[in-house]
């Protein structure tokens, strides 16, 4: 007797029955090189990423003399400084008297209110790259409780 099955419906063979398939192999082939292509890619992209990084970048935060919180980042744009400086009370409508220096110079003074929804304020800026190393200092203070945030950074 033959082996061979009966069965007209190529779906209704096993597994082990069913001749190779060319078209289902060719996907997954081409799901494997996409895998390794992809995973290459984000090999690369670690390894490369803080090198692009720029040395001059620096970050500071810490806590101000009330609960709340403030970040003073600053960096090298062009020949200028580009610096944020964000203080985080986490209440809303309180009123801030700021003020940012380099170097002693005052580039920015302002008063600025915590906004919807985190109760905080963010200014962004810019100041001259003078000559030398620049002391970046951000000073804010709450109008009505007389909080002080204050930080610098250097670059």
């Amino acid at each position: 007797r033959s082996r061979a099955s009966l069965s007209v419906n190529p779906l209704a063979r096993g597994a082990a029955d069913a001749p190779p398939n060319r078209r289902s192999e060719i996907p997954m082939r081409l799901k494997a090189q996409l895998i390794a292509l992809l995973t290459a890619a984000l090999l690369v992209t670690a390894i490369t990423a803080p090198a692009m990084a720029r040395s001059g970048d620096v970050s500071k935060s810490g806590a101000c003399s009330g609960l709340a919180h403030w970040t003073l980042k600053a960096d090298h744009r062009d020949s200028r400084i580009e610096v944020e400086f964000e203080v985080d009370q986490n209440r809303v409508g309180q009123k801030w008297r700021v003020r940012l220096t380099d170097n002693g110079t005052a580039f920015y003074i302002a008063y600025r209110m915590t906004k919807a929804p985190s109760g905080s304020f963010t200014i962004q800026t810019t100041t001259a790259n003078r000559i030398g190393t620049d002391l970046i200092v951000g000073r804010a203070v709450n109008v009505t409780t007389g909080q002080v945030c204050r930080g610098f950074v250097s670059l």
